[in-house]
């Protein structure tokens, strides 16, 4: 199972979901994504699952990319515990994702095959995914920032201009 090695400090702030995600959230390293529609912890047990769903079903064929790693350490104190005495020690470690995330990546497959992967891993998972091509990806980033723009100088006029890709 995925846990850092070490860390600055042994427990963290709850914290709060809010929003969407900024970064991790295009199809980077292979040709297929799972991305998440959802705000969620996803504990490192149930990354571990989807992973060994994907790899079985693919046969060890292709590349799978974990886009997603639980640094978060989930602290719980023991049952019929009185209030008080302080925080419970870390139980858990989590990962913490917020909707369009990329969770999971594949590389060296079909689509058919890809898409049953990530269905079958999507089941391991407590929160709602799509799946994703890397044209659908992209075609979903330009939609929200707009069509990549480059900066033209005319060397006759010595004015600048915004053309579109």
């Amino acid at each position: 199972m995925l846990m850092p090695k070490k860390t600055k400090y042994r427990k963290h702030h709850r914290g709060r979901m809010k929003g969407t995600e900024t970064r991790g959230n295009k199809v980077d390293f292979g040709d297929f994504g799972l991305q998440a529609l959802e705000p969620a912890w996803i504990t490192s047990r149930q990354i571990e699952a989807a992973r060994r769903a994907m790899t079985r079903y693919t046969r060890r064929g292709g590349k799978i990319f974990i886009r997603i790693f639980p640094d978060k350490a989930v602290t719980a104190k023991p049952a019929e515990t009185r209030m008080g005495s302080g925080k419970g020690s870390p139980e858990y470690w989590v990962a913490v994702v917020k909707p369009g995330r990329i969770l999971f990546e594949i590389k060296g497959t079909t689509e058919e095959v890809a898409k049953e992967a990530m269905r079958l891993a999507a089941a391991k998972l407590p929160i709602k995914t799509k799946f994703l091509t890397k044209e659908m990806a992209e075609k979903e980033f330009e939609k929200k920032i707009g069509p990549k723009k480059i900066k033209v100088e005319n060397s006759s006029e010595n004015n600048s201009t915004d053309k579109e890709i």
